[in-house]
């Protein structure tokens, strides 16, 4: 389970279930927990990690398909939570009895052994939602999903990272034309709904400095986008061969990545 340096693992993303796995080598978190408890150590054993091995599991916010498994998982290897005040209110009914809570604010960089963790403040429908980098002596990885418009405080945390997991939601015509309600619609294309391809890769493009190696993307819509599109639109946005791009999927694992 421990690697010498900063690493990344998508378990699951999109609608149905969120968590990514973040190593520094002796500290190892989980980021979201949206699957069931089985489901999550499931896809953790087919990529040789092991729930013992977690120091902490940090929430982004109160949604099920992102706290499905969090209490659980908490209860049962007695695993610290870590959380925002407002998120642990509002999910208070879905997280049950957590022994192991640790409160923190956004804007204010905290330490789990030997990450160093940013949380900032997005904009999405929920308590107090954020995104966050990550970083590991000079390895810098930023973690952005569910968020409806890409601020200036999200490009200021953002900028420098040498990978990108960041929410590549929809694809506008399949959006409009696709099956979801008017007001559904209207809410994943507001300021607190989600990002678009094109969307994701305008920020990718803003924030993206010679450090930049790799870029995933994630919490893809399976009804109003597909991942040859998202890929596309991110590609063409970049036109830099040395970076990597791949697209977090909802019902496998992604690969390990080093930094």
């Amino acid at each position: 389970m421990n690697s010498p340096c900063l690493s990344i693992c998508p378990l699951a993303s999109g609608s149905r279930g969120n968590s990514v796995f973040v190593s520094g080598g002796t500290t190892s978190i989980l980021v979201d927990a949206g699957l069931s408890g089985v489901e999550l150590e499931r896809r953790m054993r087919a990529k040789s990690l092991s729930p013992d091995g977690l120091s902490a599991l940090v929430v982004t916010h109160e949604h099920t398909d992102h706290i499905q498994a969090a209490g659980i998982l908490s209860r049962r290897y007695n695993i610290p939570l870590y959380i925002n005040s407002k998120t642990h209110q509002a999910a208070a009914s879905k997280l049950g009895r957590v022994d192991l809570v640790n409160v923190f604010a956004c804007g204010t960089r905290f330490e789990i052994g030997d990450l160093t963790i940013n949380p900032f403040s997005i904009s999405h429908d929920a308590a107090d939602p954020l995104g966050m980098t990550v970083e590991h002596g000079k390895a810098k990885l930023g973690i952005a999903t569910d968020l409806g418009i890409a601020t200036n405080l999200v490009r200021q945390h953002l900028q420098g990272c040498n990978l990108l997991y960041l929410e590549a939601n929809h694809d506008p015509h399949l959006l409009n034309t696709g099956p979801y309600p008017w007001y559904l619609k209207q809410r994943v294309k507001s300021r607190k709904g989600h990002l678009s391809n094109q969307e994701a890769a305008a920020l990718v493009s803003d924030v993206g400095t010679e450090a930049l190696a790799h870029v995933i993307l994630a919490h893809l819509s399976e009804q109003n986008n597909c991942p040859e599109k998202a890929l596309q639109a991110m590609t063409e946005a970049l036109d830099s061969p040395h970076v990597r791009v791949e697209v977090a999927r909802p019902d496998l694992p992604g690969s390990l990545i080093a930094l």
